[in-house]
């Protein structure tokens, strides 16, 4: 039997599963390892969002996080990836901490509109991420690769959140 201590984080993995709903439907969801607060500003921070957006494994890198975290604020995410920069940007349409944040993807006509909620219980996080987007056409365009890459995001937000295990509870 492994011995383990009080003292040695723990970390659970839980299964991230992605669903097309509708022909303009993507629906991620995922438990999350920690209280509906930290995990909303884990999404709401720039500096703990830089920690775990981007899936390591892609070998791309975040170079500026941009958040106005209010409704009518506007973020800008910057990438970088080999020799290539991509920009994502958009507006906050609705703000409610702890539980909801739903913001526009205007990078282009075909932007979805993505809904995040944060739903507690006993300490952990159902999250839920929806994105609408304007026409078949566009979900089609936009792939599953991201929705793909979000197993290991997810992953990755698991791995802050018991690093910030001082801040739980507080």
């Amino acid at each position: 039997m492994n011995a383990r201590t009080a003292s040695e984080p723990t970390t659970m993995k839980n299964r991230t599963t992605s669903e097309r709903k509708s022909a303009r439907e993507l629906v991620v969801t995922r438990t999350i390892n920690g209280p509906a607060r930290i995990v909303f500003e884990a999404w709401t921070k720039p500096e703990l969002f830089k920690q775990w957006w981007v899936p390591k494994s892609m070998g791309m890198s975040l170079r500026s996080c941009e958040m106005d975290v209010r409704v009518g604020g506007k973020y800008r995410l910057e990438f970088a990836h080999a020799d290539s920069q991509s920009a994502f940007f958009g507006t906050y349409k609705e703000v409610t901490p702890h539980s909801r944040l739903v913001w526009t993807n205007e990078e282009s006509d075909e932007g979805s509109v993505t809904t995040v909620t944060f739903a507690e219980k006993g300490g952990k996080t159902l999250l839920v991420m929806h994105e609408l987007y304007p026409s078949k056409e566009a979900l089609d365009a936009a792939g599953t690769g991201a929705a793909d890459a979000m197993g290991e995001t997810f992953e990755q937000l698991d791995e802050l959140l018991v690093t910030l295990g001082a801040s739980v509870g507080r």
